[in-house]
């Protein structure tokens, strides 16, 4: 949620932000003289109360005045003045409905250092990296090999990969991992939970279903509730469609203590999304499931701290790709691209060989206070004695089917094996998945 005092005090300021952000030139306008008529009518309000007052007053002196005709006209007043009291307050309830809802569907306000564009044409790539020794990997190839496959083909030629059987159980965009394909997923988030414990995450087990407040306390409602899974009695309750919603919600209207900032947290979850919006694209494989494993950080920052965290959160999801010896580079996202409540995003692209490209595998946001006001999340400043919202982060550490997806693209051997990646060999307790030890 915007600050409504910024929207007003910088009305040409915030216009051009706000169509920085792909909204129509016009919106705030709308919103702002909105908000003007509620203010008007909260005025009128106050002063027709304060004349009840008066009114109330005039009955009691009349009547201890034994002036019955003064009290009879007075009474009458009191009468008119609750009728137009009614009356406001019915404006005022509609009128805060539709600011509240006009202003909960503005996204955030994009950092100045964020590149302006429309689209995802605007971002621009911050840095690139890929292991020192590809030891004759897929990647280490100037021309793709002939016997190079998708990784959803090794994992079906493997038998680690059940796509018939999960569109048969549940439909499309659903799976089974099997054997030494569900070994290798338990691996990679086990992996990726250690890490980031020894960065310093609290690591939570939380709740899979969230209260509609939650979803809006987060930025995913009401905007984006077509892309929800709505479950319970008259659709009360939603399925996580990331760790983050239920992360973040996790101190929802309470006071932090400042001793307690930076505040950083971890969870594994599955995540659940109707993919609206992507009839068509990435129809095989792990890309693109309504149902998946995900690895999320959450911190809660002071204000001032929050750009420094940015940093490092992001070389936090960096550090998984980099022991895992997976190639990858990672862009600023533009104005246009940036998620709803982001102020700024870095995305982790990891490099798929058969598809001759980078592929989103974290996305790592400051929302500075935007989640926090609408979740009422603040500490109290030492300095000042005074409340402050805390500033939001959040990241994928990582997208775990996308990963196993990279590992099975990049590892895989003319022999159709997949080599391990050295730190996984612990959890997963082998070195490769050949079809020998594939169940």
């Amino acid at each position: 949620m915007l600050d409504i005092k910024y929207l007003r005090n910088n009305r040409d300021e915030a216009n051009q932000r706000l169509i920085d952000r792909n909204v129509e030139d016009g919106v705030l306008d709308k919103l702002l003289a909105d908000d003007e008529k509620r203010r008007s009518l909260i005025r009128k309000a106050e002063q027709l109360k304060a004349k009840r007052n008066q009114v109330s007053d005039q009955i009691g002196a009349a009547k201890r005045a034994k002036d019955n005709s003064a009290a009879q006209k007075a009474i009458s007043d009191m009468q008119t003045v609750a009728g137009q009291i009614k009356d406001l307050d019915k404006q005022l309830s509609a009128i805060e409905e539709s600011v509240h809802t006009q202003a909960a569907h503005l996204p955030n306000l994009a950092d100045p250092r964020v590149p302006v564009g429309p689209d995802d044409s605007y971002n621009v790539e911050q840095r690139k990296w890929q292991p020192t020794d590809l030891q004759g990997r897929p990647a280490a190839f100037s021309k793709t090999p002939t016997w190079l496959k998708a990784h959803f083909e090794i994992g079906e030629d493997l038998g680690i990969l059940d796509f018939q059987r999960g569109v048969k159980v549940s439909g499309a965009r659903f799976l089974y991992y099997v054997g030494a394909g569900a070994r290798l997923e338990r691996a990679v988030y086990n992996f990726m939970l250690d890490e980031h414990r020894r960065e310093g995450y609290t690591e939570l087990l939380t709740p899979y279903m969230v209260t509609n407040e939650s979803m809006y306390a987060t930025g995913q409602f009401p905007k984006f509730v077509d892309d929800a899974y709505e479950v319970g009695k008259n659709q009360s309750m939603t399925m996580i469609p990331t760790a983050e919603v239920a992360l973040v919600n996790w101190r929802r209207d309470e006071v932090l203590d400042e001793s307690e900032l930076p505040l950083y947290i971890t969870a594994l979850s599955p995540a659940f999304r109707q993919e609206a919006g992507a009839a068509g694209k990435d129809t095989r494989g792990l890309i693109r499931l309504h149902q998946f494993n995900k690895v999320e950080m959450v911190k809660f920052t002071k204000p001032e701290d929050s750009y420094n965290e940015l940093e490092k959160m992001t070389v936090d999801a960096e550090n998984i790709l980099q022991k895992l010896e997976l190639p990858y580079h990672v862009i600023r996202l533009s104005t246009g691209d940036m998620g709803f409540g982001s102020a700024m995003t870095y995305d982790l692209e990891v490099w798929f060989p058969t598809q001759d490209k980078y592929r989103e595998i974290s996305s790592v946001s400051n929302d500075e206070d935007f989640q926090a006001r609408r979740g009422h999340i603040q500490y109290r400043d030492s300095k000042t004695g005074k409340l402050r919202f805390v500033h939001t982060l959040n990241g994928s550490g990582l997208a775990v089917g996308r990963t196993v997806a990279a590992i099975l693209e990049n590892y895989q051997n003319e022999d159709g094996t997949i080599t391990i990646p050295e730190v996984l060999r612990p959890y997963f307790g082998e070195d490769k998945i050949s079809k020998e030890n594939a169940r």
